[in-house]
């Protein structure tokens, strides 16, 4: 059993910290607002209630809930050994974040970025322990996605690659090595894809619902682009294309303006109840 912290208790952030809860892990998830850490908890507390009906096993699901502690502040984490960070995917948000835990932290605690885009790197530049931070892409909805995405930055140590696979392993993830490159895999191909995808909303060459259609129907896709935006958040969407384009500086990631426009309308997808659909689940969305 391993002590482990996840900083933020938004969509990301509530599935790390159930996953790490169901593999038996004490959990201390940290959230500046309170509202956001209760909705975690309904969250995980509603997803382990629907274990049998999605995954055909039952879950012990006040066991579960019992291993997570909430706290406001990452001073609580002081006894971690590993602490996941799922805060917002903008770099002057993310990089205080890493010297409070830095601070907060013992030195052998192992930071593991949770990042769409942000080079692995640079998130361990902001701490006084680049050897010991590592991303790991988790995919949404975490529990029920086996396959991560697992990004070692240039000085991070084979001590902490090889800890980190031995953590993913007791939640049953399995670790696609990738080089440390903004956007990695998964958010360099399905950035564009969603990307294009609103153009064609924006444009009005299509519906979303008829874009999704030939992403299904024509292709076998399980969700088409726009119903995936809406998973992922479309502010998460947007700030990812933001970072791909300032990184790479390529036109190909100028983010289409229906983006910008629906977050800052607050239509971000399914935490939301509204983001290219709408969704009945708004209130257990939100956070």
């Amino acid at each position: 059993m391993t002590s482990v912290g996840v900083v933020g208790a938004g969509v990301m952030g509530a599935g790390v910290a159930h996953s790490a809860a169901l593999a038996g892990h004490e959990v201390v998830l940290v959230d500046v607002r309170p509202a956001a850490l209760q909705a975690a908890v309904r969250r995980v507390e509603r997803d382990c209630r629907m274990s049998r009906l999605l995954t055909g096993r039952s879950v012990d699901t006040a066991a579960v809930v019992g291993r997570i502690t909430t706290a406001g502040s990452v001073a609580a984490l002081g006894d971690c050994e590993i602490v996941v960070e799922n805060v917002t995917e903008k770099w002057e948000v993310k990089r205080p974040v890493y010297a409070e835990l830095d601070d907060a932290c013992p030195a052998e605690t192992i930071f593991i970025g949770n990042t769409s885009a942000i080079p692995i790197t640079r998130l361990g530049s902001a701490t006084n322990r680049p050897d010991r931070v590592i991303g790991v892409h988790f995919m949404n909805p975490v529990p029920m996605k086996s396959a991560v995405e697992l990004i070692p930055g240039r000085l991070t140590s084979a001590e902490t690659v090889k800890r980190t696979r031995e953590f993913l392993g007791t939640m049953g993830k399995e670790p696609i090595p990738v080089k440390d490159s903004c956007g990695f895999i998964s958010n360099r191909v399905l950035m564009l894809t969603v990307n294009e995808a609103a153009f064609l909303v924006h444009e009005g060459v299509a519906t979303a619902a008829a874009v999704d259609e030939v992403f299904r129907n024509c292709f076998g896709h399980p969700s088409g682009p726009l119903e995936t935006a809406d998973l992922i958040g479309i502010d998460t969407v947007l700030y990812s294309l933001e970072v791909l384009y300032e990184h790479y500086a390529d036109p190909k990631y100028r983010p289409c303006p229906l983006l910008r426009e629906m977050t800052d309308a607050g239509l971000h997808g399914r935490k939301a109840g509204e983001g290219f659909f709408a969704y009945e689940s708004a209130g257990e969305e939100r956070g």
